[in-house]
């Protein structure tokens, strides 16, 4: 199973932009999992945002993010990473990136965390008004 780190989170002003990194030092199959995004903030569910397959051509957002954010990845550098612009206070949460080896109708249910295998440790991220 691969091991997922996330780094990027912060404080950061409303209208402002973070760029968070997923990570996973030293794997071989990195490039083979889909990877998505998921938040959750406090008193609430987690949620999906944005997910991209393994190789990169296919991306997905939830409907809040509404061009705001972007993912990408690097399967050089074994990183995923998720460009957040004109950040708002309710995007504050704990953003968590987490890998799907499955490949299996990933297109269509991107968004089920159940399909998640790999998962880190989340980072902070606070967006303040």
């Amino acid at each position: 199973q691969v091991l997922l780190i996330e780094s990027g989170g912060g404080l950061v002003q409303a209208g402002g932009s973070l760029r968070l990194s997923c990570t996973a030092p030293g794997s071989t199959t990195f490039s083979s999992y889909g990877i998505g995004w998921f938040r959750q903030a406090p008193g609430k569910e987690r949620e999906f945002v944005a997910a991209v397959n393994w190789n990169g051509g296919n991306t997905y957002y939830a409907d809040f993010v509404n061009g705001r954010f972007t993912i990408s990845r690097d399967n050089d550098q074994n990183a995923v990473f998720l460009q957040m612009n004109s950040l708002k206070p309710e995007d504050t949460a704990v953003y968590y990136c987490a890998g799907d080896a499955s490949h299996r109708y990933f297109e269509t249910y991107h968004y089920a965390e159940g399909r998640y295998t790999a998962w880190g440790q989340g980072t902070q991220v606070t967006v303040s008004s």
